[in-house]
């Protein structure tokens, strides 16, 4: 009798130590990821390449789904929250941009489709997963685009006023690339640092593309001597040198100077861009994840743990 329980007992505790290590055998294709982190924009009013500009931060949140397809390749969809700002003062002085006085700010969506790449291999059972593991990424987005500014303590929709006389989209499409590192916690985690940037097809992610604004100054006197829309005239001359005692448009300076006041960069083949740099958490997707991850065996937690 017992030789039998003894031997019950053996195959039960085998059974228990091979399903326990039997789950970890298979490789789990899908996974989810959180992040979140600092933006900074680049365009008209931040130039971080040519000038001394310090930093501008704001913030991002991103969640993502990931499907291992290749030895070395995984698919991955995201969906973020971005914000992000720009504004002259403080700029470097050698880029003379102080005295536009301009400032914008945007909350955008973001949706892209990339494709990441990784030093070592992961089509591997998750046990085998390396502890470091540099990627690479690329891929194909689509963005918001509403850049804001404030006037009179409210913050003004950009894009329907048009104060270019140039339109532009809503959306935008955006080339997201970049570089990332993951750190494996344990079988079902993976930390990861992450930057990404995206470059666009638009010059107007701050509402701002022309030099100065000679080309089209007299439809923005004409808007705001009339009445007809005021606003436009007051967002794009913001310079104090042009503003009267009231802080309203000088007008007659404005004619004056055949409206030599500058606004942008002019260069005509240089897009807005931004870029994300993002600390988060990658889950694994193992059938056995909510019994032995959130809900662990205890029975076996001491004698069957792998990490």
């Amino acid at each position: 009798m017992k030789k039998i329980l003894f031997i019950i007992l053996l195959l039960s505790t085998t059974e228990a130590f091979s399903q326990s290590f039997y789950r970890f055998r298979f490789e789990e294709p899908w996974s989810f990821s959180a992040s979140a982190g600092m933006t900074q924009y680049y365009g008209e009013l931040y130039s971080f390449w040519k000038y001394n500009e310090g930093i501008q931060p704001d913030w991002n949140a991103n969640i993502a789904a990931h499907y291992t397809f290749g030895t070395n390749l995984r698919a991955r969809m995201d969906f973020s929250y971005i914000k992000m700002s720009g504004q002259d003062p403080p700029s470097d002085p050698r880029a003379y941009r102080t005295p536009r006085n301009l400032h914008f700010r945007a909350q955008n969506w973001e949706a892209t489709a990339m494709v990441e790449y990784y030093l070592n291999p992961v089509k591997v059972p998750n046990i085998h997963r390396s502890l470091l593991n540099p990627y690479i990424f690329a891929g194909l987005g689509m963005s918001t685009n509403n850049p804001t500014a404030e006037l009179d303590d409210e913050w003004v929709d950009l894009r329907p006023l048009q104060l270019e006389n140039n339109p532009y989209n809503r959306y935008i499409i955006t080339f997201p690339m970049g570089l990332g590192l993951k750190y494996k916690m344990n079988v079902y985690m993976d930390l990861f640092l992450e930057g990404n940037y995206r470059f666009t097809l638009t010059d107007y992610m701050d509402d701002i593309s022309a030099y100065n604004i000679s080309e089209f100054y007299l439809d923005l006197v004409d808007d705001y001597v009339t009445g007809n829309n005021p606003d436009r005239l007051r967002l794009a001359v913001r310079n104090p040198h042009f503003l009267d005692d009231n802080g309203l448009p000088d007008v007659d300076k404005i004619l004056r100077n055949n409206g030599r006041i500058r606004r942008g960069s002019g260069l005509t083949h240089r897009y807005d861009g931004y870029m994300t740099i993002n600390f988060g958490v990658e889950i694994y997707l193992s059938p056995d994840i909510w019994d032995n991850f959130f809900f662990r065996n205890r029975v076996y937690e001491k004698a069957f743990r792998f990490w």
